[in-house]
């Protein structure tokens, strides 16, 4: 395994497979080679779900099983023919995976693209947790998935990947004058670069095809199975949203998928994570479903023209969003070492060289 004290940075697929080989990644039934991605891990459901009453944090120095008399309502087996997770409802769910992580390896999960694109809220939570999705160095325990579908019900199983988890030792986060040095070197997106705390990127409300800008969920549709690949005609659960003058109104409560106007690369040697959207900015949340991988995007593993899908919520008020207007940043961060393989590249990948794109459950339009 990697030298945890001379190498700051994410940690490649070479090196999160010998994690898995000298048990600091563990899992009943073992670890599957098509979970192990360019920087990342994809974590799969268990057996079982508690439906609970609220979401919550075990706290520190708690357990998350013994807090679950407190919120359980009842327990669902997923291994007959699998359930049905209903919108508006929260669920907690093991995860096949645990962690005994060594002293200088921390984590953070994040949801898949097409979770994200189904608006599944998705979160990590561990024994002695104080924030989703954040795991410490050194933890030693098992893993369990928060769910909470917002917009559709969905049909789920064990073993379904949802979201996934990269590791990282030191802080390998580049600031701003190392972002545009990277950007001069190797450019990160398509236009100017704008670069305050990670990289901006922009809405495209304006496309150089015809009208359509994005989708936005319908209200009441049906159960979506999510095994079934390209299976869903759009239009029974989704609405086109048009413009011909570069702007749309967000209504509050709704989901839409809108796409950005910059193409995003990222280099073999660098990792991203789209940062949580700062609502000063906007009535609205850009749902952040947020690991990029090495090479996304580039040309050199088949993605040049790779633009960023947005998963947008609007909050209280109606908003008004008009094309370029800047919705979220990407924070890019060393790797320790390229990955053997990158994004897109002998990887089955859905999202490489993506537009507006639904997710992998819904039939090309």
């Amino acid at each position: 395994m990697t030298d945890t004290h001379t190498l700051r940075g994410v940690l490649p697929s070479q090196t999160i497979a010998a994690m898995i080989d000298d048990g600091a990644i563990g899992a009943d039934p073992a670890i599957t080679a098509a979970q192990i991605q360019p920087a990342s891990l994809d974590l799969r459901l268990g057996t079982h779900a508690w439906r609970v009453r609220a979401s919550f944090l075990a706290g520190k120095g708690h357990r998350v099983e013994d807090r679950l008399d407190e919120f359980t309502m009842h327990r669902i087996d997923l291994t007959e023919q699998g359930a049905v997770l209903e919108k508006g409802c929260v669920y907690l769910v093991p995860l096949m995976e645990h962690l005994s992580l060594p002293p200088g390896v921390q984590a953070v999960a994040n949801a898949k693209s097409s979770t994200g694109r189904l608006d599944l809220l998705t979160r990590l939570i561990t024994d002695g947790g104080v924030e989703f999705d954040r795991i410490a160095p050194g933890y030693n325990g098992p893993l369990y998935a928060e769910i909470c579908p917002r917009s559709f019900s969905v049909l789920v199983r064990p073993g379904m990947r949802l979201n996934q988890i990269r590791f990282r030792q030191g802080d390998a986060v580049l600031g701003d004058d190392a972002l545009r040095a990277l950007h001069a070197q190797t450019p990160l997106v398509s236009g100017t670069a704008m670069i305050s705390q990670g990289l901006g990127f922009s809405v495209d409300l304006r496309p150089s095809e015809g009208d359509l800008v994005g989708w936005r969920a319908k209200p009441h549709t049906p159960v979506i199975d999510l095994d079934r690949i390209g299976a869903y005609d759009p239009a029974e659960f989704w609405e086109r949203v048009t413009s011909r003058n570069g702007r749309i109104i967000l209504d509050p409560g709704a989901f839409y998928i809108l796409v950005s106007r910059e193409a995003v690369t990222i280099p073999p040697d660098h990792a991203a994570e789209m940062a949580p959207y700062l609502a000063m900015v906007g009535e609205f949340r850009v749902h952040y479903a947020g690991f990029f991988d090495p090479g996304f995007g580039c040309d050199v593993a088949g993605g040049a023209g790779s633009r960023g899908v947005l998963e947008v919520r609007c909050h209280e008020a109606p908003f008004v969003l008009e094309h370029g207007q800047v919705v979220g940043r990407l924070v890019y961060e060393r790797m320790t070492t390229p990955p053997d393989q990158l994004y897109g590249a002998g990887i089955a990948s859905n999202y490489q060289g993506q537009g507006l794109k639904l997710s992998k459950h819904f039939r090309a339009v």
